[in-house]
């Protein structure tokens, strides 16, 4: 890749601004080739779209796979805000990604390291190469901040 991890993820998170400005969960996530374009955008979006599978990574993937013209995108990387949920670590073997690079971890249903290691599974004919805790502090920062305003908007 010709640019830094951070800048891929600077990139997903204006994606997470995004989905915070539509509100929705701020969660965000770009694809980028192997030569360094990013092909795919994408954010959460399923309150508006009424769709339980439409998170960053699925539309991002989405996204990349109609700019390819085709569902497998070897040699790619996936940059999100947050750890992967187990949905959309299935999508990213489906779509043999090579990597995955996420912000902030979640414990409570990441797949990728906080919960489970989807991807070290030995059943599974594809590996992708992780990285977490890029750039983690501006997104658990958004992702604070929406919670918080919801919880404060209930009461």
């Amino acid at each position: 890749m010709t640019q830094s991890d951070e800048f891929y993820m600077h990139r997903a998170l204006e994606q997470a601004q995004l989905a915070l400005a539509a509100g929705e969960v701020p969660v965000g996530a770009v694809v980028v080739d192997a030569a360094g374009e990013v092909i795919g955008r994408g954010y959460n979006r399923p309150i508006a779209s009424h769709d339980p599978t439409a998170h960053a990574e699925v539309q991002a993937l989405r996204d990349a796979s109609l700019t390819r013209a085709n569902y497998r995108l070897d040699g790619c990387a996936l940059f999100v805000t947050l750890e992967p949920c187990l949905m959309c670590t299935g999508a990213m073997i489906h779509a043999r990604l090579a990597r995955l690079v996420y912000a902030a971890a979640e414990p409570k249903g990441g797949m990728a390291e906080s919960r489970a290691n989807l991807f070290a599974q030995p059943w599974f004919n594809h590996r992708i190469e992780v990285r977490g805790g890029v750039l983690a502090a501006p997104s658990r920062r958004l992702l604070k901040g929406f919670f918080q305003a919801r919880r404060a908007a209930d009461s």
